[in-house]
């Protein structure tokens, strides 16, 4: 992974919008079953970031940016705001890496510098989903416990039902 670096934004600027915009934009039309169906406008990814920049700024959710020579081109998050009685528990989201920068080592510096932040912020439990072969592959490699498959659980940004799986981890 030369030239990438992957920092924690506190501070989310118009720039780093765009910049997210661009890479949820990328995945979507990649076939990411992230949450949205195609075609994903530049303009509703800039609207759904917003309101993740909203959350990192109340201290709610830590926003990871992986960014190369061109930009940002990788992104994941940590959900931190749970239920009352779920205060130790965090949730992995949003983990996108742009068509560009993959098979580069990126996913794993990515979900690395999550737990890092997540245990930072006193989290001893992260919890996520996902619905891609090779992200299975991916948090396995890195010591996540699958869960279970649901299927039928979402549909493909280009329409059709897919499974999702879970997983866990402790953080030691």
């Amino acid at each position: 992974m030369t030239g990438v670096t992957v920092r924690r934004l506190k501070k989310v600027s118009d720039d780093d919008i765009n910049g997210l915009a661009s890479v949820l934009v990328d995945c979507v039309a990649g076939g990411a079953s992230v949450g949205f169906m195609m075609p994903l406008t530049h303009e509703r990814a800039v609207s759904f970031w917003r309101r993740v920049a909203a959350d990192v700024h109340a201290g709610k959710r830590v926003l990871l940016v992986a960014e190369d020579a061109l930009g940002i081109c990788g992104t994941a998050q940590v959900v931190l705001e749970q239920p009352e009685n779920q205060p130790h528990r965090g949730d992995v989201a949003k983990m996108l890496v742009h068509r560009r920068a993959r098979r580069q080592g990126l996913g794993g510096a990515l979900l690395q510098a999550a737990e890092r932040e997540a245990k930072a912020e006193g989290k001893t439990l992260l919890v996520l989903d996902t619905a891609s072969d090779d992200a299975e592959r991916l948090y396995e490699r890195n010591g996540w416990v699958r869960v279970g498959v649901v299927p039928d659980f979402a549909l493909l940004p280009a329409g059709g039902l897919c499974a999702t799986i879970f997983y866990y981890r402790r953080l030691g």
